[in-house]
């Protein structure tokens, strides 16, 4: 600053020609207030206490509410206090084996995680190819609405029996359980991407006569991505939904058959603490999914 402020008269004189005479006075020049200095940019700690701080009041209130129920109740509903010193004890090794039905929490939680993943996969590689078709062809979307408006509402438990009796096993049976229930917001969103892509889209494919695989490829596929994201969301939700309660029914190694065989023991704190290993891991699949999601569609943009 001090050297702009006295080079720059200084260069002025040099490149003015000299002059006779007396130099005429400058002009007085008004003073102009100074302007404030600009404020350092910081941490925002206003929006780091909203994301922190709403979150961290609805937690108290959830446990203030348990706090009250467990005192109310007497000793049938653990205190938090318990429940924790309790998920402290089963996370310390959450990986142990006592023979196949007494298992730690780790590989109940792997076990249907497994069997969540083969259920959606196999739901996926059916239900999204089948959404395409379904939005794209006129026919094939007369024929399906009705049969998937009948299927969908159907709980899934009712599908459990017909797995079991078709398969003759527990475990591909709650497979069969996911897959049936987990396809139905895949194909039904897929479906809807297809039928809102613009017609002008489509009357430019017709004129440059591509093929179908072009037309999927290049014009349906990025267009629909964002609601076949949608429907892998609600599907891989109602999958971990459906999975707890189907391990309940068929039994052997899992998250569902934990809490039911918690609850044949009447050991109520392993059930609330598996309840609150179902909703984290619940939430864990949706995070990923969302990022997925968001990477695929900046990726998308990108491109």
């Amino acid at each position: 600053m001090v050297s702009a402020v006295f080079h720059a008269p200084l260069d002025a004189a040099v490149a003015a020609p000299a002059a006779t005479g007396p130099a005429p006075a400058a002009p007085a020049r008004r003073t102009e207030p100074a302007e404030p200095p600009a404020r350092a940019s910081g941490f925002d700690w206003s929006a780091l206490a909203m994301a922190v701080v709403p979150p961290v009041l609805g937690l108290a209130l959830l446990v203030g509410l348990w706090y009250l129920v467990s005192v109310s109740t007497g000793s049938s509903i653990p205190t938090p206090l318990d429940t924790w010193k309790q998920a402290v004890a089963i996370f310390s090794d959450p990986f142990y084996r006592n023979g196949p039905n007494d298992q730690g929490v780790g590989w109940n939680v792997l076990m249907s995680l497994q069997r969540v993943a083969m259920g959606f996969g196999l739901a996926a590689l059916v239900g999204i190819p089948a959404g395409f078709a379904i939005g794209r062809f006129d026919f094939l979307s007369r024929m399906f609405n009705p049969l998937i408006s009948l299927l969908r509402p159907v709980s899934p438990l009712a599908w459990l029996p017909i797995g079991l009796l078709v398969f003759k096993g527990a475990n591909p049976a709650a497979i069969w359980t996911i897959f049936i229930c987990s396809i139905w917001p895949m194909v039904i969103n897929t479906a809807v991407g297809v039928q809102r892509v613009p017609q002008d889209y489509m009357n430019v494919a017709r004129v440059l006569n591509l093929s179908e695989w072009k037309i999927v490829t290049k014009i349906l596929f990025p267009a629909v991505l964002p609601y076949m994201l949608t429907g892998v969301r609600l599907a891989v939700g109602t999958a971990w939904l459906v999975i707890v309660a189907a391990e309940m029914l068929t039994g052997g190694v899992g998250i569902g058959f934990w809490v039911w065989d918690e609850w044949n023991n009447l050991n109520v704190t392993n059930i609330i603490v598996a309840i609150f290993v179902i909703g984290i891991v619940g939430l864990l699949l949706e995070h990923a999914l969302i990022q997925l999601a968001t990477a695929f569609t900046f990726e998308e943009v990108k491109s």
